[in-house]
């Protein structure tokens, strides 16, 4: 009897991997299988974050809650799993494993913190603020979660690997990036950001976009979906449009966008100005919206906006689907709730 194979990869795309399940019927003893009997199914894997109209998270929902499309065509959730630290759905994806593709619970979540650092007085203030309250954001993680620490200034430093030792995460945070170098690191035993990024890479990182890239790439081998919290005050190019000024994303986001994808890390911005509007918050809005983050202004509301990112990390869910069939080309993937009232913050972005 030919047994059915599956094959796990995965595709450039954050909260997103590509699963091609080959089945194959059974032949008679002796006989080949005919080449009418194999069926080639494409499936996607979508991560999803969903809150209420309070901003909390929304625990216990089924399959029958999501519906799916993909380029505007329905796409049929197959099962769902809650991957998160408080009590939620834990439904196995499939009968087999899924290798990387999806994480146990067990594990723990993998989230990155980015700091962008300024002098600037409009960006410092409000960063200096934010990084003496980073303490709350931990307030999600549970002692099977691991952290790791990043900055960028002129480039991008690397503070701490992966650990799961959550309070140096947060002295790091308080009180060194902003005001000490980071010492040199080696590769931890365990799930680390070291076999991709080291000290030669990460000095060859010139804007936050070539940063994201790397952090990107050095996430992608790793298993499961990611949490990147950038505390930063944004990026990409000044436009002025009849007079109003604009932003828009410069190639290197595309690059930095396309790793992320590749990667399952859905990016959850903070933005340190302290203004009411600038022109490089599209920049942190883009990538938090395309990658299935948030993004959240601390001005004036520094806690507040503190909760909402904290809530959003609380978990999410894992939304195994089957592919409508697709031209070749970019596609837009919608993900609603079916039977309640919720915002869902998922990757928007599918190219085939």
């Amino acid at each position: 009897m030919t047994r059915p194979h599956l094959v796990v990869g995965s595709v450039a795309g954050v909260g997103v991997g590509l699963v091609w399940l080959l089945s194959l019927a059974a032949p008679a003893a002796g006989q080949p299988p005919r080449s009418s009997d194999q069926v080639d199914v494409a499936r996607l894997i979508v991560d999803a974050r969903v809150l209420n109209e309070d901003g909390e998270p929304m625990l216990g929902l089924e399959l029958s809650d999501f519906e799916v499309r993909v380029g505007g065509q329905p796409a049929r959730v197959e099962s769902v799993q809650w991957i998160g630290g408080e009590a939620g759905m834990n439904v196995p994806i499939l009968a087999g494993s899924l290798g990387g593709v999806l994480e146990r619970t067990a594990r723990g979540r993998l989230v990155v913190f980015v700091v962008q650092k300024s002098l600037d007085r409009d960006r410092l203030v409000g960063l200096l603020r934010l990084l003496q309250n980073t303490g709350r954001l931990f307030s999600a993680l549970t002692p099977t979660d691991r952290v790791a620490v990043l900055s960028f200034d002129s480039h991008l430093k690397i503070w701490l690997d992966f650990t799961d030792d959550l309070e140096r995460a947060q002295r790091v945070l308080a009180d060194d990036v902003m005001f000490r170098e980071p010492a040199a690191l080696e590769p931890g035993s365990g799930v680390s950001l070291m076999s991709k990024l080291n000290r030669v890479s990460a000095g060859e990182t010139y804007t936050i976009e070539d940063a994201l890239r790397v952090l990107g790439d050095a996430l992608e081998p790793l298993p499961g979906s990611k949490s990147v919290v950038l505390l930063g005050h944004g990026f990409g190019e000044m436009t002025v449009t009849l007079g109003v000024f604009g932003g828009r994303p410069t190639r290197r986001y595309g690059e930095a966008r396309d790793a992320l994808y590749g990667a399952r890390a859905a990016v959850f911005s903070l933005d340190v100005t302290d203004v009411d509007y600038h022109t490089f918050e599209h920049g942190l809005e883009t990538v938090s919206a395309e990658t299935g983050g948030l993004f959240v202004r601390t001005r004036n509301r520094v806690i507040g906006a503190i909760e909402e990112v904290t809530h959003a990390l609380v978990g999410h869910y894992v939304l195994f689907t089957e592919l409508p069939d697709l031209d070749a080309g970019t596609h837009r993937i919608e993900v609603e709730l079916t039977q309640t009232d919720g915002s869902v913050f998922a990757r928007t972005i599918y190219d085939h």
